[in-house]
């Protein structure tokens, strides 16, 4: 019999790409998404990849009781995948309450229900924000955690310390934190990629809507950072891989009964490739002579990060199979199907 997973944040980004890992892999997936930061469309997507419609239910996480009726619905959840938060980290400086609000409060509604209904396993959508800016830029699971750099950040410090409190209080749970560093890219049958609504805060769509010209011209945030090119510094993954992290962690948690709980690994590719590095694979692989300008450093954002990925290639047995121009080409083929199916 299938394992059951409830996905949360079934339609965003990292979210669908998971859904059809899991599919792929075995799994029996239901999802909740209120749509707050994704489309219903996605799950077309990702029904054309996988051939099977995906249960979704439209809640808002930090309501309790409809939260509680999943479970109540579905009493044989296997394991719980977490994505559903507000990640945008310009908008939490400028809106803090939001963030705390939804990613704290959606949090301890889904624990208390893993808690009530003994669902043995849990996966955290975490994130490299935990580190803050590090004295050492090449972080490893050990490394001290700085103050974070923004409200964003700080939901995912306290949602680490949520979880790490919970599990030592629950015999019945086992969790992994998953620190991602950079998702990009798209799906390779560009069915399902990177929706952002409203205008993009991240680095790779902003790229390929100012390629296709959705976007006149994209700014460069800062080059004076004390960088190879002055800057910023950051580890691209492709989301492929980041999902294909979410099954083997899964059923790491299933197979496995002696484990650190929680467990800790960074996803990552293990390379840091600064902002205008990243322009210049995009350049290469789609033709397309971008059009950027240089503009101020912008509010919470690290100097420079990339991840020791070690300990998630040695324990999960995962790899990194995506290079930076294959991200840099999914994202483009994906914009490209975009426009075409408008």
């Amino acid at each position: 019999m299938m394992s059951k997973i409830l996905v949360t944040g079934g339609a965003g980004y990292i979210g669908s790409h998971t859904i059809v890992d899991l599919l792929q892999n075995g799994f029996d997936v239901i999802s909740a998404d209120n749509f707050s930061c994704s489309v219903e469309t996605v799950f077309d997507g990702i029904e054309k990849i996988t051939g099977k419609k995906i249960a979704n239910y439209n809640i808002d996480l930090t309501n309790l009781e409809a939260t509680r009726s999943i479970f109540d619905q579905h009493k044989d959840i296997v394991g719980v995948i977490h994505f559903a938060a507000f990640k945008a980290v310009g908008e939490s400086v400028e809106n803090p309450l939001k963030y705390y609000h939804n990613n704290i409060g959606s949090l301890t509604n889904i624990l208390k229900c893993v808690d009530e209904f003994k669902v043995a396993n849990f996966v955290f959508s975490s994130s490299c924000t935990v580190y803050g800016n590090p004295d050492d830029v090449c972080v490893t699971e050990k490394t001290p955690q700085k103050k974070a750099e923004s409200p964003y950040g700080y939901t995912k410090q306290v949602g680490e310390r949520i979880i790490e409190d919970f599990v030592k209080k629950s015999t019945a749970t086992k969790a992994f934190l998953l620190r991602y560093f950079n998702p990009v890219g798209a799906h390779p049958s560009s069915h399902i990629g990177e929706l952002p609504i409203g205008k993009p805060m991240n680095l790779v769509p902003a790229i390929t809507q100012t390629a296709i010209g959705k976007i006149p011209k994209m700014f460069v945030h800062g080059s004076d950072y004390d960088t190879r090119d002055g800057s910023c510094v950051r580890d691209y993954i492709h989301v492929c891989d980041i999902a294909s992290a979410h099954t083997l962690a899964l059923q790491y948690l299933i197979e496995t009964n002696e484990i650190h709980n929680p467990e800790i690994l960074n996803l990552g590719s293990g390379d840091g490739v600064t902002v205008l590095e990243a322009i210049h694979a995009f350049e290469a692989v789609s033709n397309q002579k971008l059009h950027y300008e240089f503009g101020p450093r912008r509010s919470g954002d690290v100097v420079a990060i990339y991840a020791n990925n070690n300990l998630a290639i040695e324990k999960l047995n995962w790899q990194v199979r995506y290079t930076l121009k294959d991200m840099m080409k999914t994202a483009w083929d994906w914009e490209l199907k975009l426009k075409e199916n408008k």
